[in-house]
């Protein structure tokens, strides 16, 4: 007996800082959770999960360490001026320890898909868990910068598999008449751990040296371990499905020499080294291009590509998507450059840094449960539009209101609500844009998502760094004291936001409510995709 199918946009992913099912294991997942299958000790029928699954502990295993994992995220941005004068580098290449943490994600989250249907859950599980365990154990006794980058390389390796299989394993074990309520505690605990991140991160920097942010996390991931191998069961079975390794090297191929690109933007505006950067843009979005070529291609000769592309075309989808990246590049480069212009141009110490972030981080995360009710009743645009508007306000303001004799006050008065705008835009446009979908792209749709948020996740932080780089670099020209250079150099980089988010103010204004009946009309777009996809 098959349970009520109720539509795929009812109970949307709750995603942050990327947080999403990747390749077609989410859309998979939901049909068995629908349909049951055939191995009843492996899977779910009519939205249960099998006797032999303990989904609580399950669940809180994975939500506890989606946490660790985010945490270890925002962790770093307000320990870049430490790492700066301990490691001796500049803040063009600290900002690489964000960077390459992106890109890492950007580059494995297209292959979780296979992963997860290549592989069992427990194996899955125990991979993403003991990669981020090595990562973390590397950083506690990192001696230079290149060690720490690759410990956070292989960070970011098993962050990028354990957040898909977070979602997934939701959509396959949690009826659809508790998923909402799961989503959204899951929700409220990740957004819970960006707020935290620079907090604990300022606390810890004025008792201790940086490794002890590494230390602080071991134990937990320890613990999350070991309960994970008790409780931990398979609910799908592995299936011996093709790996398309041209497109996994044309990938990684094409969004490093992207990301590479970004991160030396500031080597290129200053005419420093501009050849290489330059060239391997260039074979980076020639690359791209050709995996997405490769891609349309298996598709049509009926093979199962790495990553749909289909869901671009639906226009819903890939508006949400490009405002969704507008706001997310101008969030995460804040995060970096604030505190570094709070540290350098305002002399606060990591701790006042911490306390200065936390109100507006806060304001999002306790913001977006209320936010995703209020989208239930009056739809996208009432909300989005404010909200990008108000991120929009805020970035100019902080361009022409922050200098050298800012006070803490004024920078909690303006980062409160940037994050309360950045919850009315996230929130809804994650609704919509995964909501317009057939539920068969649902899951590629997703993986596309949280790529391109990696992408640009590095857009932000790399343009933030360089601007306010070079803003200070104009301004000691000018003869400018270094540390109020600072604060002229990150009025650059707020400018750069504010375009971001003014021209996001615009394209919200085109967005419509996404309507999505189960068996009847669906909006023109979306029926659009499902003939594309039905093709």
């Amino acid at each position: 007996m098959s349970s009520p199918r109720l539509p795929t946009g009812e109970f949307p992913a709750v995603e942050s800082h990327g947080i999403v099912a990747g390749g077609s294991a989410s859309a998979e997942a939901e049909y068995a959770t629908r349909d049951g299958a055939d191995n009843p000790a492996t899977t779910v029928v009519d939205g249960r999960a099998p006797s032999s699954v303990k989904v609580a502990p399950i669940i809180a295993v994975l939500v506890v360490s989606a946490f660790v994992m985010i945490l270890n995220e925002t962790l770093l941005s307000v320990a870049l001026p430490t790492l700066m004068a301990d490691l001796s580098i500049t803040a063009v290449v600290a900002q690489w320890l964000s960077t390459g943490f992106l890109l890492t994600m950007a580059v494995v989250i297209p292959t979780t898909g296979f992963l997860m249907k290549r592989l069992s859950v427990r194996t899955v599980f125990i991979i993403a868990m003991l990669l981020f365990l090595v990562g973390t154990s590397v950083a506690v006794v990192a001696p230079t910068f290149p060690v720490l980058l690759g410990a956070r390389v292989i960070q970011a390796a098993g962050t990028a598999m354990v957040l898909p299989l977070l979602m997934t394993t939701i959509l396959a074990l949690v009826p659809i008449t508790a998923r909402g309520l799961v989503m959204g505690l899951v929700g409220v605990v990740i957004s819970a751990a960006p707020a935290l991140g620079p907090s604990i991160s300022g606390f810890i920097l004025q008792q201790w040296s940086w490794h002890y942010l590494f230390v602080m996390m071991l134990p937990i991931i320890v613990i999350a371990l070991v309960i994970g191998l008790i409780f931990m069961r398979n609910y799908t079975d592995p299936e011996k499905v093709r790996l398309d390794v041209a497109s996994v090297i044309l990938s990684a191929i094409g969004f490093g020499g992207v990301v590479y690109a970004l991160a030396s933007i500031s080597e290129i505006v200053e005419g420093r080294n501009r050849l290489v950067p330059l060239v391997l843009a260039g074979i980076g979005v020639l690359s791209l291009a050709a995996f997405a070529l490769r891609q349309l291609r298996m598709l049509a000769r009926g093979d199962e590509p790495l990553l749909d592309l289909r869901p671009l075309a639906v226009r819903t989808y890939t508006v949400s998507v490009v405002v969704i990246l507008m706001g997310f590049a101008t969030m995460l480069g804040t995060v970096v450059a604030l505190p570094l212009y709070m540290t350098s141009a305002l002399g606060m110490n990591t701790l006042e840094v911490g306390l200065t972030m936390l109100p507006g981080a806060a304001a999002s995360g306790v913001l977006g449960p209320l936010v995703g009710a209020l989208y239930d009743r009056v739809g996208p645009r009432p909300i989005v539009v404010p909200g990008i508007a108000l991120m929009a306000v805020v970035s100019w303001l902080e361009v022409f209101l922050l200098d050298a004799d800012s006070t803490q006050g004024m920078i909690i008065a303006l980062n409160i609500p940037l994050g309360i705008g950045m919850a009315m835009v996230m929130t809804p446009l994650l609704a919509l844009s995964l909501g317009a979908l057939p539920r068969e792209l649902y899951g590629h749709g997703s993986a596309i998502l949280n790529t391109l948020q990696q992408l640009a996740g590095a857009l932000g932080t790399a343009v933030f760094i360089a601007l306010l780089t070079l803003g200070s670099l104009v301004a000691v020209e000018s003869g400018v004291a270094p540390d109020a250079a600072q604060a002229d150099g990150v009025t650059w980089a707020f400018a750069f936001g504010g375009v971001l988010t003014t021209l996001g103010v615009v394209l919200a204004a085109t967005l419509r409510r996404q309507n999505i009946e189960d068996e009847g009309t669906a909006p023109t777009d979306r029926e659009d995709a499902e003939v594309s996809a039905a093709a």
